[in-house]
């Protein structure tokens, strides 16, 4: 088939950062691009060739936006994958597919999965409502301290918390739910893997992720990861199983923890270019987006090599009340050589809003962190 200056379509469901960054490599390539998006101002709605709003869980709005298109991907798991599964039966081509999006979407069956395929991962237990995880902490079944997580919607450091008294329990939201060993932490990594339709797989750099302790956001990307070879090609071994069990097609990214006696276990997975990826734009041979047009449009995929070290520093709104958005001392960053500046196109800001990221490289992988860290510390995302 071919993609390029001609009548195919590409569709995309979301139309947020990941789109936007998705939609420059459908420009650079001149592959028509569909867009669907709740928002009628999300920042893909200036870019695609053609955007439509609609809602994403809704059945009628994802079947007759996917009928127009030749491929269909996601940039958000929240879509409604009874719509996808009918369009798959039309054959329509859908990546990810239905399937491995209902896993990914509830928290639980992901555990369940992971369980399944003999996938590392933290000792866990699942449960349908508040009651049944209280009678289970009464009977001596868990122990605090542990880390309570809603099986569906969370996004974003939403719906997870760490739970260290009863009371927190009480706190709780009464939904399904799963409650995961608190395991003693080194380091948090992750691992984006790519396969085509081919059997072609490729796999990023192992980068390190720090987070901020009050928002539970991801707050800085190194790469590469301060780690050893050996836990390196371990992390490599892990997150490419992963995606083979899910026989996932365009990009899987696989987060993990390395444990205070260096065991690698999964945390969680997304199926679609992810935060964790956005430094490849500077830092590697071939960007995460590039790599996801190639593997879900089956073609060759890219070399993933380090170009040079570097570090993403993201961007959020810290203004508690919603406005229109101001990027303060974003021009005295500008002036910093090895910086690379996107800002994503959302005009209101408010709290832990992702509003753009920042990537730094330089030869010296110590030394674009500190340039790094000065950065968040520099500029602010206000209203």
């Amino acid at each position: 088939m071919q993609f390029f200056s001609s009548n195919f379509k590409l569709g995309i469901l979301g139309g947020g950062q990941l789109g936007k960054m998705l939609l420059s490599e459908t420009k650079r390539y001149d592959i028509f691009s569909k867009v669907m998006d709740p928002n009628k101002n999300a920042p893909c709605s200036i870019i695609a060739n053609d955007f439509v709003v609609g809602d994403l869980t809704n059945f009628e709005d994802v079947v007759n936006f996917g009928k127009e298109v030749d491929v269909l991907t996601v940039e958000i798991e929240n879509v409604n994958t009874d719509a996808l599964e009918f369009l798959e039966n039309k054959g329509i081509k859908v990546f990810p597919s239905s399937s491995t999006l209902r896993t990914i979407q509830n928290k639980s069956a992901q555990k369940d999965f992971y369980k399944k395929h003999h996938l590392p991962t933290s000792e866990y237990s699942n449960y349908s409502c508040l009651k049944d995880l209280l009678d289970d902490y009464n009977n001596g079944n868990f122990q605090l301290p542990a880390v309570w997580k809603s099986a569906k919607f969370g996004y974003d450091g939403k719906g997870v918390k760490i739970l260290n008294h009863k009371d927190d329990i009480n706190s709780l939201s009464d939904v399904e739910c799963l409650i995961e060993e608190k395991v003693k932490i080194k380091k948090e990594i992750s691992v984006i893997v790519a396969r085509n339709e081919a059997c072609e797989e490729a796999f990023f750099p192992v980068v390190e992720m720090e987070f901020n302790p009050s928002s539970n956001l991801v707050e800085y990307i190194m790469c590469p990861a301060n780690i050893s070879k050996e836990l390196e090609t371990k992390a490599y071994e892990i997150a490419l199983k992963t995606a083979q069990k899910f026989n996932s097609i365009g990009l899987l990214a696989v987060e993990l923890f390395i444990t205070e006696n260096d065991e690698i276990l999964i945390n969680e997975v997304a199926p679609r270019p992810h935060n964790s990826g956005h430094h490849t734009i500077e830092c590697c041979l071939t960007s995460q987006f590039d790599q996801h047009i190639r593997s879900i449009l089956n073609l060759p995929l890219g070399n993933t090599a380090i170009k040079i070290p570097g570090i993403m520093v993201n961007l959020v709104g810290e203004n508690k009340n919603e406005g229109d958005v101001v990027y303060q001392n974003i021009n005295k960053v500008l002036a910093i050589p090895g910086v690379s500046t996107h800002i994503y196109g959302k005009k209101k800001s408010r709290l832990n809003r992702k509003m753009g990221h920042i990537t730094v490289v330089n030869k010296q992988i110590n030394e674009a962190i500190k340039i790094g860290k000065q950065i968040k510390e520099l500029v602010k995302v206000t209203a």
